[in-house]
């Protein structure tokens, strides 16, 4: 029988970069929250711990392979590993241009290795010893046993891809998770109810109840969704394509209905979501690219110390985001010679001078970001560039999952009383509304601790004040800087720290600094996917 969903396979060719083995008790390893730049695999051969894919949680299974890909937002712990060990490697794509016939160039997918996620091996020693006979190669002085690591890690891929299509989840949760992975390799066929549930193994109307509790929205409704994705990313890639070409391709033969249904998706017509993307649209500040990405805007220049500009020069395999340097004018010289059709910053950072300057460049809006909270920041820049039915489907959108989300951890957080507490460098600060906290206060509905000034972004307070607050849940974020990670050590350490209530009755939790800090729709979309993982009811 033929595997048509790995055809792509034979336009592949793929490169081990890297491979870690952990096998101490005492280790730990752990992988930051970031958007990954290669593909990864995690061979659970041993360990605890969880990882987290594009906002969906996994407990880490022993006999498990999990695979991501390059643009994912990935973040993992593992611990507690005996002699069988935990493999972690890193390995790159290279596409055989030559073997595609002109079609098949013109739609083949990014990053289309043909499984991601979870796969659960049915032959966990056989994997394991591929992993550890690849370690040992790998490591070798002897070139010639460095590449047989080469020929051993592409036995592996086969061994978890013939895996990948036998293995039959039993687990609801799990089963979910891989009908929803069903649905990122089929999309492009015709896909029923009836059939999503048989892969689920469940009846019809129990998966349908199940997948909607899960993610939110119907299974349908997801397939719409992704193959709208999909189709967005080939027009950003690549302005040339015909409309019935990319209709075709993402499984839609009915162009009207396409058309119907990539505006009630994205809120704009997909003629002219073509037209947009080929405009030049640059993000002068940081805040700027958060709000952009809400409006399906790709910046065509970014701040380079932002992560989100190596993030779509990853995600769309293309230079064309041109990092903007931090020098006052070299970042005006570097805009002049991009010719943008249009600049946008924030007016509060930006001095009236500066605000010619750029006006003479290219037409600029400056969004008025001091008295305004981020849904106005959103709407008003939607106004500017003609894409206000944009962000009202956005906006709904996000209204739906942070309906989702209160209900899915309402059990869990009941009346707590949270605080959040950003610790940079030597200075200890409560986040109020108007900062990343608007997502739990006034989305999540979630409580504040007494005395949070809610009319603030943030009150500076010193560590003998945290107990006045009464929390009985906090959330922490400490920089990433030496300074401020000496700070949190030197809280953690004393004792008013000790004898707070949340802190004793282990509700604490964490938030890395990189990527929350920002006041924006896009990071905000992203909260709730970390709070739905921090805190959603798993009874």
């Amino acid at each position: 029988m033929k595997n048509t969903e790995y055809k792509p396979l034979e336009g592949m060719c793929f490169k081990l970069r890297d491979i870690e083995y952990m096998k101490n008790k005492t280790q730990e390893w752990s992988l930051r929250l970031q958007f990954i730049e290669s593909h990864l695999i995690l061979i659970a051969a041993s360990g605890q711990g969880w990882l987290n894919i594009d906002g969906r949680f996994n407990e880490l299974r022993q006999g498990s392979a999990y695979l991501c890909a390059p643009g994912q937002l990935v973040e993992a712990f593992v611990h507690s590993f005996d002699e069988r060990g935990f493999y972690h490697l890193k390995f790159d794509i290279i596409r055989d241009e030559a073997s595609l016939n002109p079609n098949e160039q013109a739609v083949r997918q990014h990053n289309s290795f043909p499984v991601k996620g979870e796969v659960v091996v049915l032959s966990p020693v056989s994997i394991n010893e591929l992993c550890e006979t690849i370690a040992k190669c790998w490591q070798h002085e002897d070139y010639l046993k460095r590449f047989r690591s080469q020929i051993l890690f592409q036995e592996m891929l086969h061994t978890i891809l013939q895996d990948s299509l036998l293995v039959q989840e039993t687990d609801s949760e799990a089963a979910l998770d891989s009908t929803k992975n069903y649905i990122e390799q089929h999309y492009q066929q015709e896909l029923t109810i009836e059939q999503l549930a048989k892969v689920a193994g469940m009846s019809s109307r129990h998966f349908m109840r199940l997948f909607k509790k899960r993610y939110g929205f119907s299974a349908i409704d997801y397939l719409a969704i992704y193959r709208i994705e999909q189709a967005q990313q080939l027009m950003r890639m690549n302005g040339h394509y015909r409309l019935r070409d990319i209709a075709r391709h993402v499984g839609y033969h009915d162009d009207i209905y396409f058309r119907r249904k990539f505006k009630q998706i994205t809120g704009t017509p997909p003629a002219a979501f073509m037209k947009n993307s080929r405009q030049k649209i640059a993000a002068y500040h940081f805040p700027s690219i958060g709000q952009l990405i809400a409006l399906q805007v790709t910046p065509c220049a970014a701040p380079a110390a932002h992560p989100w500009t190596d993030y779509y020069r990853r995600k769309y395999e293309t230079d064309s985001v041109l990092p903007l340097s931090t020098g006052h004018e070299t970042k005006l010289k570097e805009l002049r010679l991009l010719h943008p059709d249009f600049i946008i910053g924030i007016d509060s950072l930006t001095s009236p001078e500066e605000k010619a300057e750029l006006q003479k460049i290219a037409p600029a809006y400056f969004v008025p970001w001091v008295g305004n909270d981020w849904r106005t920041h959103l709407r008003l820049l939607a106004q500017f560039l003609n894409k206000t039915a944009a962000a009202e489907i956005w906006l709904a959108h996000y209204e739906r999952k942070a309906r989702f989300v209160r209900e899915q951890i309402e059990h869990n957080v009941q009346s707590d009383r949270l605080l959040i507490l950003r610790i940079t460098g030597e200075h200890y600060n409560v986040l109020g509304s108007h900062s990343l906290g608007t997502v739990f206060y006034d989305d999540l509905h979630i409580v504040p601790a007494h005395g949070v000034d809610l009319m603030k972004p943030d009150q500076q307070v010193m560590p003998t004040d945290l107990n006045r607050f009464e929390a009985n849940r906090l959330l922490i974020i400490v920089d990433q800087d030496a300074q401020s990670q000496s700070s949190w050590h030197t809280l953690m350490n004393a004792e008013p720290w000790r004898n707070l209530n949340a802190v004793r009755d282990g509700r604490v939790d964490f938030l890395p600094s990189y990527l929350w800090v920002e006041y924006t729709a896009f990071t905000h979309d992203l909260m709730l996917d970390e709070a739905l993982k921090l805190w959603r009811d798993r009874t």
